[in-house]
């Protein structure tokens, strides 16, 4: 499906270097889109004309092998004011700070359920996007395009003639408090907590605070496959995240011309360039390799509507495969506002050892398997591989002698990172004073309650 925004945006009055500061966006997953910033920019019927319109080049951003099937083909045509390779210029190797990348042992902690409180924001407006990095855990090989890292993002500052791109994965933000500025080489993607944006690969941005206002947030590294929708199977055409709500920046650039910095994350490492302008200078694209945002409230969530407990996967809004079919590398799940109507069943997910890693966190509310307290929003848990969980004590309790009346879930929002890997934990999370020291044995509290002569 194409989608034409044309021309998407005028130049602003206001900052005649700038195409554009409002963000603006085309709907549909996946779509081919194209969308100009000044009219005819675009060059109609061909890729890489001769001479293109506004002294622009023509280049062309890959996220696939040229040779991918058509289904799995991603590629985007960016018309700019000047290719990537003039960006280019002298890299040093910089300090990663306590950004992680697999394979990754700095430390081994006995096998057990882990969670921790809220890391709480640095004082003062000092740390940008990139020094605000947490890595929590890391899974997988990042070389071979397989596994992911889990982060956390902590800023108070946004980012002033700085730019940055990843080679090394797509990243996921999940907004946890205050709201982000992404402006990207594609256009501007603004996003809050409740709201989700993916940046593919290789895609040039800037991340800005709103208001100067401090965020914290959630960040997925994924080094794998690109993240797609599942498939719904027997759900059929409906439900769950449907492709119309998801919503990809009309084109915006900028043109502007002074002293910066583009740092590239690859292999692993940080490199940083002084550059003489931005990198932003796209004035028009079209294609299907593009950045995305997506509303989580708009979830249509599914669910059992008669007894039992469906498997949490029901729940999933992207997933990015691997080489094995129904393995994902890593699967995006909420847990949203929702209806409970099951018939004598026990509602809260059930205790249960899984094959697939669970990373988990809370964007706001309370989940409803930990209601003993200690999950908080900001917070988060790890649940590894073969690793035994499940509701709390009171969860328990309180679950198994509820009145089972129709009830409904609502203010909370939880979600987790799933993946086929173990995850190895990093040594800033595992010696946080955050990491609650009595979670491993939540399950102690859990009293037997068998009787042989009561059926």
């Amino acid at each position: 499906m194409n989608q034409t925004v044309k021309p998407a945006l005028a130049p602003s009055m206001a900052a005649p270097s700038t195409a554009a500061n409002q963000a603006a966006y085309l709907s549909g997953f996946g779509n081919g889109f194209e969308t100009e910033a000044l009219p005819g920019a675009l060059p109609i019927g061909r890729n890489s004309p001769q001479r293109c319109a506004y002294g622009l080049y023509a280049e062309q951003l890959s996220g696939s092998p040229f040779t991918a099937p058509r289904a799995t083909n991603e590629r985007s045509w960016l018309y700019r004011i000047r290719p990537t390779v003039t960006h280019w210029g002298r890299f040093r190797k910089i300090d990663a700070g306590l950004w992680r990348t697999a394979p990754c042992t700095e430390v081994e902690m006995a096998p057990a359920p882990l969670r921790w409180d809220p890391v709480p924001l640095p004082e003062g407006q000092g740390t940008g996007f990139l020094e605000g990095i947490r890595t929590i855990t890391t899974a997988g090989d990042a070389a071979t395009q397989a596994g992911m890292g889990t982060h956390l993002y902590l800023v108070t500052r946004s980012m002033r003639d700085e730019y940055f791109y990843n080679a090394d994965g797509e990243m996921l933000f999940v907004p946890q408090q205050g709201d982000l500025r992404l402006w990207t080489e594609f256009g501007i993607i603004d996003i809050e907590p409740g709201e989700i944006a993916v940046i593919p690969r290789g895609v040039k941005l800037r991340v800005e605070l709103h208001d100067e206002q401090p965020a914290r947030g959630y960040l997925c590294e994924n080094y794998g496959g690109a993240f797609t929708l599942p498939d719904r199977g027997p759900i059929g055409a409906n439900c769950l995240a449907n492709p119309r709500d998801f919503l990809t920046p009309v084109a915006a650039y900028e043109d502007r011309d002074a002293p910066s910095t583009l740092t590239i994350k690859w292999g692993g490492s940080l490199w940083r360039a002084e550059i003489a302008h931005s990198p932003l200078d796209v004035v028009a694209w079209h294609g299907n390799y593009a950045p995305y945002k997506y509303d989580l409230r708009r979830y249509s969530p599914v669910g059992p509507i008669l007894f039992d407990h469906a498997d949490p996967s029901i729940f999933t809004v992207l997933t990015s495969p691997s080489e094995t079919p129904g393995t994902a590398n890593i699967d995006f799940v909420i847990f949203p506002d929702r209806w409970l109507v099951a018939e004598n069943t026990f509602r809260p997910p059930w205790y249960h050892m899984n094959v697939m890693s669970e990373f988990m966190g809370l964007i706001y509310g309370v989940y409803d398997a930990k209601t003993g307290g200690g999950f908080a929003p900001g917070g988060f848990s790890l649940h590894n591989t073969m690793l035994p969980h499940g509701p709390d004590q009171p969860s328990f309790e309180k679950a198994s002698s509820a009145e089972l009346k129709p009830h409904k879930l609502e203010g909370t929002l939880a979600f987790m990172f799933e993946t086929r890997f173990p995850q190895r934990v990093t040594r800033f999370a595992a010696e946080a004073p955050q990491l609650q020291s009595d979670y491993a044995g939540y399950g102690l509290g859990l009293r037997k309650n068998f009787d042989p002569s009561r059926p």
